[in-house]
């Protein structure tokens, strides 16, 4: 089998023998330790002059990195990837701050990128490249000259045109992506965005099997839902030697409690999932005393002013919802803002009754699938979700909610902490069926199939 070269914005920083991280992390190393390859991207550094550093093996894998100069760090990451690509591709169009020297140096690193690979590639690598930080990514190898299979997944959303026609650039964009042969998608709604976009925008035409025409290319879009390892998942929620903080929090809550983890993020809906939990405690006074909810919430992209306002407003929600509600032996909010490993958070997953999940809009979201996965199936609990998760489409026996309606996300809250055993029963195993089937595993075979060709 040809080799893989894995791209992506940064390269986690794993050991042999770690356990694997969520997300981005745990997929790539999904797809590279079974056969080995390549994964590339930034070292997470700023040096004056940006170098490549040495090659790192570990195990089967090969970790190339790259340092990024403060004005690249800047100009990309800061600037256009998480000024502009984010939120719009989030559909916080308000929060976009487009600036033309930062779209430059958004191309500009993924041309360093496509250099650095392509100094590593053989004539027979196929490349799959990972989320919105390398649109132009392939565009950039392909003017050098290569040829070999390229893909790209998309681990957050694709807006319909009308969003994404926001961004003053984005027929470069379209264009760009187009470079790619395999386009990936988390649902079937992102694939129709593009397409859309592709078809209206860009003149492009359909070709059936999901491949469509565009600047004299053909491009196949496919739709590969991410998932867990589920039964890997339940052990480390299982094992007693993690199940210790779990044990002590235990002590310390009255009956039940609501649990939420989430990065500290716009998209992620935690200001209105403050409101609609001070809502729940307003209406629902009946569960006073019995119920704790805390939020989890890891700090990000603290040199973003953005994300500095977010912390501070939460901060201050939590204190004033707590100031209105709190007794002296009931605190009704704990705010965390730290981050936990894995081991420390499949356990409480598996103590939570009930997991708020409520993003205004993600790609994914795997708390969702983490949650259900770590559950007791004959004592579940209960996941409440956002209907704008893509987690949504495959998650419908989870309590769907509009996380801005606080009324209703309140009303959830209530069902969830009351539904008899039989329902949770019923609701959990019908998502473990469709997490087992839509699983890691499957989710790396197919997009992988598809980039080389064959069938998957």
């Amino acid at each position: 089998m040809s080799r893989l070269i894995v791209v992506s914005n940064r390269v986690a920083p794993i050991q042999e023998g770690e356990a694997t991280a969520g997300g981005l992390a745990a997929g790539v190393l999904d797809a590279l330790k079974g056969h080995g390859g390549v994964w590339f991207g930034w070292s997470g550094e700023i040096a004056d002059n940006a170098e490549p550093q040495p090659a790192r093996e570990v195990g089967p894998i090969t970790l190339f990195t790259i340092d990024l100069s403060r004005t690249d760090y800047d100009q990309y990451y800061r600037g256009f990837a998480n000024g502009v690509l984010w939120p719009v591709l989030h559909y916080q169009i308000g929060l976009e701050k487009y600036d033309r020297a930062e779209f430059a140096g958004y191309k500009r690193v993924n041309d360093l990128f496509a250099r650095s690979v392509a100094k590593l590639m053989r004539p027979d690598d196929v490349v799959w490249a990972h989320d919105y930080h390398l649109l132009f990514f392939a565009e950039s190898l392909r003017n050098l000259g290569v040829t070999n299979r390229l893909g790209l997944f998309l681990h957050i959303p694709f807006p319909g045109p009308g969003t994404l026609r926001t961004i003053p650039c984005h027929a470069e964009l379209v264009r760009a992506m187009c470079h790619y042969d395999l386009l990936g998608f988390q649902t079937e709604q992102d694939r129709a965005a593009f397409l859309d976009y592709a078809i209206r925008w860009s003149g492009g035409r359909m070709i059936g099997d999901g491949a469509i025409a565009a600047f004299d290319r053909v491009v196949k879009t496919g739709v590969y839902p991410i998932g867990v390892h589920v039964d890997e998942v339940r052990a480390q929620a299982g094992l007693a030697a993690n199940r210790r903080v779990a044990t002590r929090l235990r002590a310390t809550l009255l009956d039940w409690l609501i649990l939420s983890v989430d990065r500290l993020d716009y998209s992620k809906g935690l200001r209105q999932r403050f409101m609609a939990y001070e809502r729940f405690l307003q209406d629902y006074p009946n569960w006073h005393n019995n119920v704790t909810f805390m939020q989890i919430a890891p700090p990000s992209r603290g040199d973003i002013d953005t994300y500095q306002e977010i912390r501070r407003e939460l901060e201050g929600e939590a204190g004033r919802i707590n100031g209105r509600f709190a007794e002296v032996d009931w605190v009704p909010l704990r705010y965390l803002n730290k981050s936990f490993p894995r081991n420390v958070l499949m356990p409480l997953y598996a103590e939570a009754q009930a997991c708020l999940v409520t993003p205004l809009r993600d790609g994914m979201n795997l708390v969702a699938k983490e949650y259900v996965a770590a559950q007791n199936p004959a004592d579940p609990g209960v996941l409440i979700l956002s209907q704008f998760a893509g987690a949504a489409n495959e998650l419908e026996t989870a309590l769907l909610v509009n996380p801005y309606d606080e009324e209703g996300m309140a009303a959830a809250m209530d069902q969830a902490i009351a539904m008899p055993i039989e329902e949770r029963q019923e609701r959990h195993a019908a998502m473990i069926k469709v997490m087992k089937e839509n699983s890691l595993e499957r989710w790396r075979d197919r997009f992988q199939a598809d980039l080389r060709g064959e069938q998957s």
